[in-house]
């Protein structure tokens, strides 16, 4: 009986990756155990796209209800915040432990033990009687989530590669975007109705709904492709990884804009609450306007990035952000425009990750099909990472004006421009 070409990968389709004759073979499991990946597309969307949000969902849910944890756990606001730095860390440290698993033993089995841990870490949080113990169950539940992030990147790559990739990864960022823009007003009703406690019910509920929903993924990456070295040797590979002009000049764009990002998440309630005297109920209107900029850039860079490239997509939208950052620092020091002059261009800021972050993880994994999952965890685990130093720059630097987050913003937008006009200039030496 012949081969024949896995449903996962439609041959019309011109950017999508074909197979080795040996792939095919080995990938007939896929063929008779699946549907093809077009009838599947609202399906796969759907589920790429609840994993790529666990690191969203896992934060914003429970924002709103920080106060309640406190009073009720007879802790102080500091305490209770370092349980969004304990995430963050586990969030960055677990990537490269999933990114070499996934390539020695494939997608599947990484993200389904992730999402056990993400369960049992929840149940954690959910029974914790001290923010001590919250932040412990935190590190585990980030540690899980981020199995399903980071590898869902390589199941793009897997499937598709260069623009088709961009544009894919586009989509699902497009849809998860609205995990942030829900997560606080879900969180706060949740709260209200049941107390804090419920919330993190809630996420071992769709947690369980999300490792329901694995299952019905086929594998993507077939045994010939996967790595056979030890997998103490997959994790040496990091350092080599980091060797390559073209993956230091993707992940910096991302990184840099990342710790701009998040140095925008800590600078903006002070900005916008205490120095701008906006009421506090009106803050998420403010937020959630950047969200949907992201949203819009998304979908636009999905429809662009065939025609134009994701390579000047990405340091046209890097350049934007930087010239932005500036804006935002010479107006928040010098107060100009008032509320104006620092949301205007803290809104396009944020509005050019649609531009920025799909096109620095897609790039970074092209070349590099063997070992994809290695690649997104690597870029992932910097992104986030740098994200804990935008974040603390903005704390240590705090003055009592939005000028120390201006600043900082201006500068890692400068940082990820230059990564990006980089990439440009690797490209064309070869």
């Amino acid at each position: 009986m012949p081969c024949r070409a896995p449903a996962l990968i439609r041959q019309q389709d011109t950017h999508t990756i074909m197979p080795s004759q040996a792939q095919r073979c080995s990938a007939d499991t896929i063929v008779d155990s699946a549907p093809t990946l077009h009838t599947q597309r609202w399906q796969v969307l759907a589920i790429l796209s609840a994993l790529m949000g666990f690191a969203s969902i896992s934060t914003d849910f429970y924002l709103p209800a920080m106060p309640e944890m406190a009073d009720q756990l007879g802790a102080d606001a500091g305490s209770v915040e370092f349980t969004i730095s304990g995430f963050l860390i586990g969030f960055s440290l677990g990537q490269l432990f999933w990114g070499a698993l996934s390539d020695k033993y494939g997608r599947k089995i990484p993200v389904a033990i992730g999402l056990v841990l993400f369960v049992i870490g929840s149940i954690g949080c959910a029974l914790s009687a001290s923010v001590e113990e919250i932040i412990l169950w935190r590190i585990l539940q980030a540690i899980g989530a981020c199995a399903g992030v980071v590898l869902s990147r390589a199941i793009v790559r897997d499937l598709y590669q260069g623009a088709r990739a961009a544009q894919m990864l586009s989509t699902l960022i497009a849809v998860m975007a609205i995990a942030p823009l829900l997560g606080p007003i879900l969180g706060s009703q949740i709260a209200a109705i049941a107390g804090w406690r419920a919330i993190f019910w809630v996420l071992v509920l769709l947690g369980l709904l999300a490792l329901a929903g694995l299952f019905t993924l086929p594998e993507t990456l077939p045994a010939e492709r996967r790595r056979t070295e030890p997998l103490l040797s997959a994790f040496r590979r990091y350092a080599d990884l980091l060797t390559h002009k073209k993956i230091i000049g993707y992940a910096g764009a991302g990184a840099f804009f990342y710790s701009g990002m998040y140095a925008y998440i800590a600078g903006t309630p002070f900005a916008f609450i205490t120095y701008h005297k906006v009421p506090a109920e009106y803050y998420g209107l403010l937020f959630g306007s950047g969200i949907i900029g992201i949203v819009i850039t998304n979908l636009i860079n999905a429809r662009l990035v065939h025609r134009f490239g994701m390579n000047r997509i990405l340091a046209g939208g890097a350049g934007f952000a930087m010239i932005s950052g500036i804006v935002l620092a010479v107006n928040s020091y010098s107060d100009f425009g008032g509320l104006w002059g620092l949301f205007l261009p803290l809104l396009a800021f944020v509005s050019v990750t649609g531009f920025v972050v799909a096109n620095s993880i897609a790039g970074a994994m092209a070349d590099y099909p063997e070992q994809a999952g290695s690649v997104s965890a690597l870029v992932g685990a910097i992104q986030y990472g740098s994200g804990i130093a935008g974040s603390g720059l903005v704390g240590t630097l705090a003055d009592g004006t939005p000028w120390p987050m201006g600043w900082v913003i201006a500068v890692m937008a400068t940082g990820a421009a230059l990564c990006a006009w980089l990439v440009i200039s690797t490209s064309s030496k070869g």
